[in-house]
């Protein structure tokens, strides 16, 4: 069994990112950030990535897209979406192409720490995903 545990973040708004990557850190995980989706596929940290935490709504390839993308891959890497704009058709969509969670901005330290705990313990499903 793999023991991956890294957390990539892929978010093209810095400030963002960069706060994503230190609650992650806090909550006591490995951690690296991309400004774009073309950076994160280019990492060689792809293959250790055990947990995609991506904001939906970024310019050249989306959350969903990336989502989608990894798994024509075959990457089976457990994603979390995180959006400003929240829209509940996206968010079914998502989560029916087997997205682990849907959050909206500002995102709630608890709920990414819920997500990220489902995210690594493949089978246990949480009962909400936004």
């Amino acid at each position: 069994m793999l023991n991956r545990t890294l957390i990539s973040i892929v978010d093209d708004d810095e400030p963002f990112r960069e706060s994503m990557r230190k609650l992650v850190m806090l909550i006591g995980y490995p951690v690296k950030a991309f400004p774009s989706t073309a950076d994160f596929l280019a990492s060689s940290l792809l293959p250790e990535t055990a947990c995609l935490v991506s904001d939906v709504h970024m310019p050249g390839m989306t959350g969903v897209e990336l989502h989608r993308h990894l798994v024509k891959l075959g990457y089976a890497i457990p994603t979390i979406l995180i959006t400003a704009y929240p829209d509940q058709v996206d968010r079914d969509r998502a989560l029916r192409d087997g997205v682990v969670c849907y959050l909206s901005k500002p995102v709630d330290d608890r709920d990414l720490e819920r997500c990220l705990r489902s995210a690594l313990k493949p089978g246990h499903p949480i009962k909400d995903n936004s």
